[in-house]
């Protein structure tokens, strides 16, 4: 079995971690993980697309081993995925992205339209500035982001880590592999043994607040704006997908993408929850193999 070839693109201050899986020379394919996880837990789906493709995934800002600097809109996503683009000089590129990663995606083909030749997008957080609502987040918006605070950073082993993680609801459905493969590198490993996430309570929380705001149609963004007008812009074929398991706000999401997006075309997968591509990542290969035929 293949290890991923490491290497990160930026300079020391702004470094984005990157994984590599097959040689250069085929069509690029670029995976983006959703919050709080790596680049790594897309390692089966990966392993089996570099047959076709060479695959590309990165540590999103505030994740794994890339640049943390408390600049987590959605628009400095995007810009993150046009740095690895530029630098790689990737083109024809498929886009295959998860949750906030989806939407890193639906932005970035905005600032390099012709860089993405289809994008295949799992329950994105979109909102639709259509139907903006003033005021900010809802109470209960505001305990969850505040709740992961409350979230346990440390633990006495990696097993240790892993034995939690399984045991929660969020996780029981993950193949071994991609759970094993989170604990391994979403943690930093210690001299004494110990683990420690290396996405942060804290940063989780910061990196939370605009999602919750998107969910909560009240996204505003900095001075940028919001950028989620973009989406009726988009111009290369776009599948986005939604899982029959996964909660309510994630299906209403996909549908305001699909909404927005002209022409897009949509996928259910029946036996998945929310991380569908951790959860089934066969089926998500064969779905990926079959939009792009």
């Amino acid at each position: 079995m293949m290890s991923p070839h490491r290497f990160s693109i930026g300079q020391t201050d702004a470094e984005i971690a990157m994984l590599q899986w097959g040689a250069r020379g085929k069509p690029p394919a670029l995976l983006l993980h959703g919050t709080g996880f790596v680049a790594d837990v897309w390692d089966e789906v990966a392993r089996e697309l570099a047959a076709t493709y060479t695959v590309y995934a990165l540590d999103r800002r505030g994740h794994g081993a890339s640049h943390k600097p408390g600049a987590y809109h959605f628009v400095d996503y995007a810009d993150d995925i046009c740095r690895v683009i530029d630098a790689l000089d990737l083109r024809d590129v498929y886009g295959i992205g998860h949750s906030a990663g989806a939407t890193d995606l639906l932005l970035a083909t905005k600032l390099r339209p012709d860089r993405f030749t289809r994008l295949f997008v799992m329950e994105p957080t979109v909102m639709n500035p259509r139907a903006a609502r003033a005021g900010g987040l809802s109470d209960e918006s505001v305990s969850r982001v505040q709740g992961t605070l409350r979230r346990r950073a440390e633990f006495e082993s990696a097993e240790a880590a892993f034995a939690r993680y399984r045991a929660a609801p969020a996780f029981a459905d993950w193949t071994e592999a991609s759970l094993r493969a989170y604990i391994r590198h979403g943690f930093a490993h210690l001299d004494d043994g110990r683990v420690r996430l290396l996405c942060t309570p804290e940063i989780e929380s910061e990196i939370l607040r605009p999602i919750y705001e998107a969910m909560d149609q009240v996204y505003i963004g900095d001075a940028r704006g919001n950028p989620f007008g973009w989406l009726t812009e988009i111009d290369c074929p776009v599948r986005v997908t939604t899982a029959a398991k996964s909660g309510a706000i994630y299906q209403e999401m996909a549908a305001r993408a699909v909404s927005l997006i002209p022409g897009a075309s949509t996928l259910v997968f029946a036996d998945a929850g929310h991380c569908v591509a951790q959860e089934v990542p066969q089926d998500v290969v064969d779905a990926v193999r079959e939009f792009a035929s």
